[in-house]
């Protein structure tokens, strides 16, 4: 069993920045797709970032050149720093965990694992 556990949420104004980080607490977790999901007020979750076990990367159009996602495999950590925030990043925002297809446009049911979110608010 593999229970993620996220960190980092807050309120922000625009422009400015926030870090969330992600824990796995079992190891199967460092040969499986990481990533971050969000989902924003009468929106359906959408994938912002993930990144493979060998470090792949995609990350969704709305957030590429501002956010970065990283991974420690041996910690088992999966971390999303955001910079230059917009009213519109406004979302509570999920780690998520799976086998199969490492991208962001992956069928959310095929995701294994989810974290209990992380609100961000971003004010203008």
């Amino acid at each position: 069993q593999v229970d993620l556990v996220e960190s980092g949420g807050g309120s922000v104004q625009a422009g400015g920045s926030l870090r969330l980080s992600c824990s796995a607490s079992g190891d199967t977790a460092s040969s499986r797709c990481m990533g971050w999901f969000r989902q924003a007020p009468g929106k359906e979750r959408e994938g912002v970032a993930t990144i493979s076990p060998s470090r792949g990367i995609t990350y969704s159009d709305s957030v590429k050149g501002r956010f970065s996602i990283s991974r420690d495999n041996a910690k088992v950590t999966v971390d999303l720093q955001m910079n230059s925030l917009k009213p519109e990043d406004t979302a509570m925002y999920y780690c998520a965990v799976w086998t199969g297809l490492c991208a962001v446009f992956v069928d959310k049911t095929d995701v294994e694992l989810w974290g209990q979110g992380t609100p961000v608010t971003v004010s203008s």
